[in-house]
């Protein structure tokens, strides 16, 4: 091989070795950009989450201080859920708080679902006893049968759920014990008052 074509065999060594280099360059560049891409992302959407957070940490404190906070049920969280229908039951609101309890049935997790299951079967039961003393038979029967669908389904997703079990109990002999309706002119027998202390989780005395 001649001076000259060594010569040309290593030029082109040279310009196979730049095109390598360039490329090489091109493509860390590249990976440089996604990772700042990447990085970029993972900030904002921490920033997204934090702003939710304290977002609704301060909805759940203004509920818990008493204000009417109005929520979208459809998009607001577990959490925001929970207090909303906590601060809907305090004020016998049911037929508002039966709307936040649908939706986080469909969204909510499991631990969360079994304690607004079992916080509306309770506030339903409160308002039982005001019935029965009025003398509404058939409105506290049905009032009792919606607080067993509850307990049940509060069961279904923890079957260890010991307070559900045990009101599911009470609530069965509540209506087992209640008195059919009567007219108007009959005096209906009274109903057992004593069951009011053996529910777990049920304030005594007014709500």
């Amino acid at each position: 091989m001649t001076s000259a074509a060594v010569s040309n065999y290593r030029a082109r060594g040279h310009r196979l070795i730049a095109v390598l280099a360039a490329r090489l360059n091109a493509a860390r560049t590249m990976l440089i950009f996604l990772l700042l891409a990447v990085c970029l992302a993972a900030t904002a959407i921490a920033g997204w989450r934090w702003l939710a957070a304290a977002r609704d940490n301060a909805s759940i404190a203004r509920l818990l201080a008493g204000e009417n906070v109005v929520i979208d049920p459809a998009t607001a969280s577990s959490k925001v859920l929970f207090a909303r229908l906590s601060f809907l039951l305090k004020r016998d609101r049911l037929d508002e708080a039966q709307i936040v309890l649908d939706q986080a049935l469909l969204r909510a997790d499991p631990a969360t679902r079994v304690d607004m299951l079992y916080d509306m079967a309770n506030a339903r039961l409160l308002v039982v006893f005001d019935t029965i003393e009025q003398g509404q038979f058939d409105k506290a029967t049905s009032l009792i049968g919606l607080a067993k669908d509850e307990y049940i389904d509060a069961l279904r997703i923890d079957p260890h759920a010991w307070d559900a079990k045990y009101n599911l109990d009470v609530a069965s002999r509540l209506l087992r014990d209640l008195p059919e309706a009567k007219g108007p002119t009959e005096n209906p027998r009274e109903a057992p008052k004593e069951l009011w202390t053996d529910i777990p989780g049920v304030p005594r005395g007014e709500p």
